[in-house]
C-alpha cells in the first residue's frame, strides 16, 4: 500500500469548533487508511469572506494517507455530515470545515476538488496553522513561509501553544 502526505485545513465557529476539530482528527486518525501526523495549534481567526459571524478556531493537520484525492475528501465531507455540518451558505457559520489543502506535490483539478486548494495561499488563517509543521513546504511556486509572510493575519492569534491539543481535549 502507498501511502501519500497530505495537508487539511479545519475550521468552525459553531457549537464546540475544537472538540469538533479534535473529533474529526482523531476520527481520521483512527482509520487504517488515514494517520494524523502532524497538527498546528489551535487558532482564533476573524471570520472570512462573510464578516458578520462569530470567530472561528482553525487549524491545520498533516495526514499520510493510502486514499486518493477524491477518496479523502469524500472521507472528510463524510466526517463532516456525521457532525452534523450543514452548508446554508458560502463562508457562512459552520460546526465543522474540512479542507483537502494539499496532496503530495500533485496538482489537479476536477469537477470537486482542486489540489493545491485554490484560495489556500491567500488565507492567513491557513497558512500560520500550516507553517507551525511545515513552512517550507512549496505550493505555487513558493514556500508556505514565504506565503505567509504577503499574508493578512490581522486579528489572528493562537488559541492553544499544544499541538497535542486534540488529544487532550476528548
Amino acid at each position: 500500500m502507498i501511502f501519500t502526505t497530505a495537508t487539511l485545513g479545519l475550521g468552525g465557529n459553531i457549537g464546540d469548533p475544537a472538540a469538533s476539530m479534535a473529533r474529526a482528527l482523531a476520527t481520521l486518525d483512527a482509520r487504517t487508511d488515514c494517520s494524523v501526523t502532524a497538527v498546528s495549534r489551535l487558532y482564533r481567526t476573524p471570520p472570512w469572506g462573510k464578516t458578520d459571524q462569530a470567530w472561528f478556531f482553525n487549524a491545520c493537520a498533516q495526514v499520510e494517507t493510502s486514499l486518493l484525492p477524491d477518496d479523502l475528501l469524500d472521507t472528510c465531507l463524510s466526517i463532516e455530515r456525521e457532525m452534523k455540518r450543514e452548508r446554508l451558505e458560502r463562508w457562512g457559520p459552520r460546526t465543522i470545515d474540512i479542507d483537502v489543502l494539499t496532496y503530495g506535490g500533485r496538482v489537479l483539478k476536477t469537477e470537486k476538488l482542486e489540489i493545491p486548494h485554490p484560495r489556500m495561499t491567500v488565507r492567513g488563517f491557513v497558512l500560520m496553522p500550516l507553517a507551525d509543521f511545515a513552512p517550507q513546504m512549496t505550493v505555487g511556486g513558493k514556500t508556505v513561509a514565504e506565503w505567509l509572510e504577503d499574508a493578512d493575519i490581522s486579528g489572528i492569534e493562537a488559541a492553544s501553544l499544544d499541538t497535542n491539543w486534540w488529544k487532550n481535549s476528548g
